[in-house]
């Protein structure tokens, strides 16, 4: 945030908040990024040096070409660093090369036909082609974004796939606690980038509504229901409490019938009520899940048979013990994992591998699990296991998030779901908001330790970005109005008005954003994204302070500049949607 902008948000309320989609779901994109335009020019240029006889073609794996932005603004838009890359394939010093490929593209420039996106090219030591966009791109980008701007920002697939996204899964044994809220937050803002960046995705909450954590959870409503002593590994806390006292007469009856399993199936019920509550507190965080699978299940209709079967197909079984085991020392792991166990019953592993099965079964391209980092031992087995079973290794993937350690002034807390100490999901929601929550998560990496101050989080000044991103998008709504009151509205467009350095260092600033998508959905991180959406209000400030936007004495050049601080608007607004974020009106 820069110092000078940091006085324009005061102490504020929060009304009228909306929420942007940020992609219509089956609608093609409108433009490419411009850096995807400058990138095909590059191409352009090069094949025309090469077809000149100026540069020969070569023989070895053709490079890519590399796009970035220069750290200051006057050594260009962008830069491209290609001519170090084929010095050595070419045997010619970079800036030999850098010469004949700045030839080039001024020829491509100076081709109407070519409708070039560059202006002007500059070699810079030791290779550097530092590059300077049209205003005619620009121009045409934020039309694009007036014309359509619930399109603006999403960008076509590298390469197509249908993903299934398993996230959060935590055990329903009790309320969704704040230990587990990294796994919704980045779940969440993965799918969303994914999806943006033209992938098609599900949603997926695997849960465990069997074995001996649901049965623990039953024993532990049916003791405090008769007035027994808890078991030794039982739960406690209030929702146990509440559930016993919820507790059906038909679920009592079943449970204490001759010969039944009491625990169980009281633990099926709580765990049931259990679930509920997490869904609803995801949905209240705007987490919602396409698919709820629970482990059951996979035993029930026969996919962890199908996959034992796979692998015993494929040689990959050994017996001893009297127990099953999956011989994954084959495929690097450290030691061979059982999966039927020496009495009978199988391991969580056993489902593992069913899910794995089911899921490909589904005809997803690709899986991504996210788990804590607590669960590393477990990624080598079951990745090796589908390698096993015959598919894609590659296609399974593990992102494990880091810790998070919650502090509130200055002091750790420590939560246990079984002791019945903790903070739930709907609590730290309560206490810091949606907006902030999820801003605070987004804007650091997934595998990045960090410490969420609460106290910090509460705070409602210029020193919370997520409040100083939205005051900027509330602020030019403000300027609307304003300028419709009195007659003013924006241009259909801001041809000729880029000529002004504040409109065109807003304007450069506004384009970016589907390369940030882009670059978010590669990388699988949503960091960039309110990194840039801080750096787009910044810039929007600075404009604002330097120019006068709505002026009746000078209707046309009004309409202009308010049809660039609307590009900015749609633009913020969609980085906002993007994060799960509202875009408020006014503040």
């Amino acid at each position: 945030m820069a110092p000078a902008a940091r006085h324009i948000l005061p102490q504020f309320e929060r009304t009228n908040e909306v929420h942007l989609p940020v992609t219509s779901p089956g609608q093609p994109a409108l433009l490419p990024p411009v850096r995807s335009q400058v990138r095909t020019a590059i191409d352009r240029a090069w094949k025309r040096a090469v077809q000149a006889g100026d540069l020969p073609s070569t023989t070895e794996s053709r490079p890519s070409i590399d796009i970035e932005r220069p750290a200051k603004p006057e050594h260009g838009d962008l830069a491209v660093n290609l001519a170090m890359k084929l010095a050595r394939p070419y045997r010619k010093a970079p800036l030999e090369i850098a010469r004949i490929l700045a030839d080039a593209i001024a020829a491509d420039i100076a081709d109407p036909a070519a409708a070039s996106p560059i202006a002007s090219v500059e070699i810079a030591p030791p290779g550097f082609l530092n590059l300077r966009l049209t205003d005619v791109v620009l121009e045409t980008a934020i039309r694009s974004i007036l014309g359509a701007p619930v399109d603006w920002g999403r960008v076509p697939p590298v390469r197509p796939r249908t993903v299934n996204v398993e996230f959060v899964s935590a055990n329903p044994t009790g309320p969704l606690t704040i230990g587990n809220a990294r796994g919704a937050f980045v779940g969440d803002l993965l799918c969303r980038v994914l999806e943006a960046g033209g992938q098609t995705v599900t949603r997926e909450y695997y849960f465990n509504d069997s074995g001996s954590q649901v049965g623990n959870l039953g024993a532990s409503v049916v003791a405090i229901r008769t007035g027994a002593p808890l078991p030794e590994d039982g739960y406690h806390g209030s929702y146990v409490e509440e559930l016993a006292r919820e507790l059906p007469d038909d679920v009592r009856a079943a449970a204490e019938a001759p010969g039944a399993d009491g625990a169980d199936i009281v633990g099926r019920w709580a765990a049931t009520r259990v679930r509920e509550g997490i869904e609803a507190s995801l949905e209240r965080l705007g987490v919602h899940f396409d698919v709820w699978k629970s482990e059951g299940s996979l035993h029930a209709e026969g996919w962890v048979e199908r996959a034992i079967e796979r692998l015993r197909a494929g040689g990959h079984l050994l017996g001893q013990d009297g127990a099953l085991w999956f011989r994954s020392t084959a495929f690097g792991d450290d030691k061979d994992r059982v999966i039927i166990r020496s009495d009978g019953r199988p391991t969580y592993f056993a489902a593992d591998i069913g899910y794995v099965t089911e899921k490909f079964s589904r005809g997803f391209d690709h899986l991504i699990y996210i788990w804590g980092a607590d669960h590393h031992g477990t990624v080598a087995r079951v990745r090796n296991a589908a390698a096993a079973m015959g598919y894609d290794i590659d296609a399974v993937q593990v992102l494990l998030y880091s810790w998070v350690r919650f502090i509130r002034d200055g002091e750790e807390i420590s939560m246990s779901k079984r002791a019945g100490e903790f903070i739930t999901l709907d609590e730290l929601l309560e206490e810091v908001g949606v907006d902030a929550a999820r801003w605070f998560f987004a804007s650091r990496a997934a595998t990045t330790g960090i410490d969420f101050d609460i106290e910090l989080a509460k705070k409602q000044s210029a020193d919370n970005p997520v409040y100083y991103v939205q005051y900027a998008h509330a602020r030019i709504a403000s300027i609307l109005r304003k300028a419709a009151d009195i007659g003013l509205a924006p241009a259909a467009d801001v041809t000729g008005l880029l000529a002004g350095a504040a409109e065109a260092a807003l304007a450069r600033a506004i384009v970016r954003f589907p390369e940030v998508v882009e670059d978010a959905a590669r990388a699988e991180e949503t960091h960039g994204i309110t990194a840039y959406a801080t750096e787009l209000a910044t810039q929007f400030h600075a404009f604002y302070r330097d120019a006068r936007v709505v002026d009746s004495e000078e209707p046309d050049r009004s309409a202009a500049r308010l049809a660039l601080v609307s590009a900015a608007r749609v633009t913020l607004a969609n980085a906002l949607g993007l994060l799960g974020i509202s875009a408020p009106e006014s503040m």
